[in-house]
């Protein structure tokens, strides 16, 4: 008896662990959570259903005005609407040479549903990243179909608990060196490149393709060998017979 209801005790502290842990996991977060500063880059605002008994029907993400960006680019969900606002700037941007004086200030995604149970990806290509701060802070709010708005707006503080509903956050990690080999997911590929990642291709399908041609005639001679040793067992018996 003493054993089962310390069985018990044990699986329901389990089991709380795991429904604390879920739901404290369970928010709007951005994804990947970081990029290059300097960079162009394409995320995804990943949000999940907290409800049981009601389905998320709009997001709307804000962009911090203090960072403003020259390119926000949303991608076509299926069963969503989204609208972009733009708000003029107090100081024009310059980026590639060409004078920015709006950026996007708010995203808002409607009209489809996040069913109880499931979770949602937004995404957006957004660029050119600040390339003087560690991190972008972008406050979302979640609608609920039975009216219930989540304001997931809270920063969390260094050192401190994570707050009940901490805001996405993009950190934004040192931009990579001079002469690196690396290349944005946004960034156009030039008929060289093309031509080079080909050739790479080719080296790779050839190195592999020789390596096969070399197994295979190790094989054969292997079964040639293997062969010659049984009928030369089979002459040297027939001898001593």
């Amino acid at each position: 008896m003493k054993t089962s209801r310390v069985s018990l005790a044990a699986a329901l502290a389990a089991g709380s662990v795991l429904l604390l842990s879920g739901t404290a996991f369970a928010h709007v977060g951005v994804q990947p959570g970081e990029a290059a500063k300097g960079s162009y880059a394409t995320i995804n605002f990943k949000v999940p259903n907290e409800r049981d008994a009601a389905s998320t029907t709009q997001l709307e993400v804000n962009f911090p005005v203090d960072q403003p960006l020259s390119s926000v680019m949303p991608q076509d969900i299926p069963g969503w609407t989204v609208n972009v606002e733009k708000t003029k700037l107090d100081k024009p941007l310059t980026v590639h040479g060409k004078q920015i004086n709006e950026a996007v200030t708010k995203v808002t995604w409607s009209g489809g549903k996040i069913e109880p149970g499931k979770f949602q990806q937004f995404p957006l290509s957004l660029g050119k990243l600040p390339d003087n701060a560690d991190k972008m802070v972008f406050k979302a709010i979640q609608t609920y179909d039975n009216g219930e708005v989540v304001r997931w707006i809270e920063e969390t503080k260094e050192g401190a608990a994570e707050p009940q509903n901490p805001a996405p956050v993009l950190k934004l990690t040192a931009a990579p060196a001079a002469g690196d080999d690396h290349h944005d997911d946004d960034a156009t590929t030039t008929d060289g490149d093309k031509n080079g990642a080909a050739g790479h291709e080719g080296h790779a399908e050839a190195a592999k393709s020789g390596s096969d041609t070399t197994a295979r005639a190790l094989g054969i001679a292997g079964i040639v060998i293997g062969l010659g040793g049984v009928a030369f067992g089979v002459a040297s018996r027939r001898r001593t017979s």
